[in-house]
């Protein structure tokens, strides 16, 4: 292969990789105004079904947040995390997240229910919720 060539590849690659945006750094826990803070162990447990206390809502599974946030609360993978509701599910022990679109679906449905929990990229936080924990 051509040097030059190589090296214009090897240049906009590594553009594109400094300038990608890292949705791990910008994620928040979001619940109705009135909530208060949570730690990442209420959360993880939430999300991981051994608290129903909360009806927790997760992003479409296509969504590159969704997977950053579950490796964030829980240190689990994708995999992982649908092999845990697969048996919550067949055992009767519980029902996985309602999967919503998008932050601004997220945002409506955590708004609208006192026990909603959600999580979203932090620039998508306005006054219709309140973030309960910031996952770095």
């Amino acid at each position: 292969m051509n040097k030059d060539l190589l090296r214009v590849i090897l240049g906009v690659v590594t553009v594109l990789v400094l300038t990608a945006r890292c949705p791990a750094d910008e994620i928040v826990v979001v619940m109705g105004a009135g909530a208060t803070a949570l730690t990442k162990d209420q959360v993880a447990g939430i999300y991981l079904g051994r608290n129903n206390s909360l009806n927790p809502v997760d992003l479409a599974e296509s969504n590159p947040l969704r997977t950053a946030f579950y490796k964030r609360a829980t240190d689990r993978d994708p995999p992982q995390i649908k092999a845990i509701w697969s048996r919550l599910t067949f055992t009767g022990q519980g029902q996985p997240p309602r999967e919503m679109p998008d932050a601004a679906a997220v945002k409506k449905a955590v708004a609208a229910d006192p026990k909603a929990i959600g999580y979203i990229d932090k620039a998508d936080v306005d006054a219709s919720v309140k973030v309960v924990l910031t996952l770095n």
